[in-house]
């Protein structure tokens, strides 16, 4: 354990306990982070660090032990808020229907937020959101219709116009690319400075390296170890994640040497797509066999660029084409890609992937129902499906207790994890992922990249865009850097290395020193 310091301790858990039904999410669980630190819950998907959070947030109340924040127990949503407490959640939580400006203030005056008037509401919410997402941002533009991380920097704004003393961030920066979670960095430093206490819990090992003090590393629910900011590093952090069965598969497949690939004919074909109004258009090509990354800052295009390839986006020219038994097809919808057998999973499961009323067999096995049905209607062969769901469960090592439990019983990770599941159920040609990992612990994004490439060596295809570019590493076989709305650069060999996708995404061939001038950047 990292030795006290003389910093004053805002937060002590002493043996907290909390079990939802017959899973135990967390036991005899301890830890404390200190005033003027940034301290990080590390753990596997299912280890019970939302859990955690809520506790801290007075969402939910343990079974046993005791929570003190500046020596009170937050016993409910309102003691937190009165405590200085401000949690931001793994899900984009906003009122779809309702303005920016509300969104921003809801409840603040319940809670005895002080503002003069509503000029100064709309002055310090418009300093802070150009700030945070260097755009103007209309205050009074319907919420519902942003884009997925201008959304998430209403909710970071929503706490920090709180100025916190205790910040929470569950997985916050998730759904935000590089350059916009070094501006959260940014005002998590300006918080640390202050005197404040920051809590993240988050997956991006290159996030826990540059901003973190301490960590705290969870395992099935207890407490596995504590890494001063010296001592976090991927080696230290999966050691004490991950069970020891668990580790010694990963070490397995990781000195397991990759099966050889060559890259085949083409399976999908783009021809002068103009994935935004006014971009240039391009072409683009993905092999079979091939694993192809996508990379670019907000709003490049990257992610309309990804979805036209599932049928699911609109371009305003060109033509995407898939390869299928019986020639070529146009890939126009859904109806197309089912054909092509184009399999999509998106990183935002709360809008386009999880179906919350369902239970998570229904979740994942969904998609074998037309595959696995009878000549009668209504009949369904069930042992083959029940056998194929169980074998993708235990292929990303998905935590689900029953089956017949609802999808939203599951940490935000393992639904991910059904999701993915559920595309390499269907044993598709062509496998298109939108940030798929969101959400996803280190362990599962190795078994995640193994797969992935097991499925390519077979002959699969696969197209993996990604706001973590140090996923490409080692893994993709090329990166198509999207920037001001089209495919800038393709890096490929020894090309895919993270100071040349870093320099594409900014709109340079050369690599650029990032501790030079804003100004410098554009």
């Amino acid at each position: 354990m990292v030795a006290e310091t003389s910093a004053k301790v805002s937060i002590v858990v002493e043996h907290v306990s909390k079990a939802f039904g017959e899973t135990q999410a967390l036991s005899d669980c301890s830890f404390s982070a200190r005033g003027g630190e940034i301290h990080a819950i590390v753990g596997e998907n299912g280890s019970g660090k939302s859990t955690l959070a809520k506790i801290l947030s007075g969402i939910i109340l343990p079974d046993h032990g005791v929570v003190r924040v500046f020596g009170r127990w937050p016993k409910s949503p309102v003691d937190a808020r009165k405590l200085g407490i401000a949690t931001i959640f793994q899900e984009v939580l906003v009122a779809d229907e309702g303005s920016v400006l509300d969104n921003l203030y809801v409840g603040s005056d319940r809670y005895g937020i002080s503002y003069h008037g509503k000029t100064e509401r709309r002055e310090a919410a418009s300093q802070l959101l150009k700030r945070l997402t260097l755009i103007e941002v209309d205050l009074n533009g319907r919420v519902g219709d942003l884009p997925l991380n201008i959304k998430q920097w209403i909710v970071i704004a929503r706490a920090l116009l709180t100025n916190p003393k205790v910040l929470i961030l569950d997985e916050s920066s998730a759904a935000l690319d590089l350059d916009a979670t070094n501006r959260l960095h940014d005002e998590m430093r300006r918080l640390r400075e202050a005197g404040a206490s920051v809590i993240i819990v988050t997956h991006r090992i290159a996030e826990l390296v540059k901003i973190t003090d301490r960590a705290t590393i969870l395992r099935d629910g207890h407490v596995a170890g504590e890494l001063a900011k010296d001592e976090i590093n991927e080696h230290n952090l999966l050691t004490l994640m991950t069970p020891p069965t668990r580790m010694e598969r990963l070490a397995s497949r990781g000195d397991a040497e990759a099966p050889r690939r060559s890259v085949g004919e083409g399976v999908l074909s783009v021809k002068r797509l103009q994935a935004q109004l006014g971009a240039a258009p391009f072409d683009f090509e993905l092999g079979r066999g091939e694993i192809v990354g996508v990379a670019g800052l907000d709003g490049q295009g990257q992610d309309n660029f990804v979805r036209c390839a599932a049928g699911l986006g609109f371009a305003f020219t060109g033509d995407v084409e898939a390869a299928t038994p019986v020639g070529k097809r146009s890939v126009r919808s859904l109806d197309d890609a089912e054909v092509a057998a184009i399999c999509y999973v998106s990183g935002d499961r709360k809008r386009e992937g999880i179906f919350p009323n369902l239970s998570i067999f229904e979740n994942l096995a969904m998609a074998l129902y037309r595959r696995n049905s009878g000549p009668l209607i209504g009949w369904l062969n069930k042992p083959i499906v029940r056998k194929l769901y169980q074998a993708e469960v235990k292929r990303f090592s998905i935590k689900t207790g029953s089956s017949a439990n609802k999808i939203t019983s599951l940490s935000g990770g393992n639904q991910q994890k059904v999701l993915i599941g559920r595309a390499f159920a269907r044993n598709p040609a062509v496998i298109v992922l939108n940030d798929p990992a969101r959400g996803v612990d280190l362990g599962t994004k190795v078994e995640l990249y193994d797969e992935l490439r097991r499925y390519a060596a077979a002959g699969g295809s696969v197209l993996y865009l990604s706001s973590e570019i140090e996923e490409f590493l080692g893994f993709a076989d090329r990166v198509a850097v999207f920037h001001k709305g089209t495919i800038f650069r393709v890096l490929s060999g020894e090309d895919v290395a993270e100071d040349k996708m870093l320099a594409a995404m900014f709109g340079h061939t050369a690599p650029i020193s990032f501790d030079a001038p804003e100004t410098q950047r554009s």
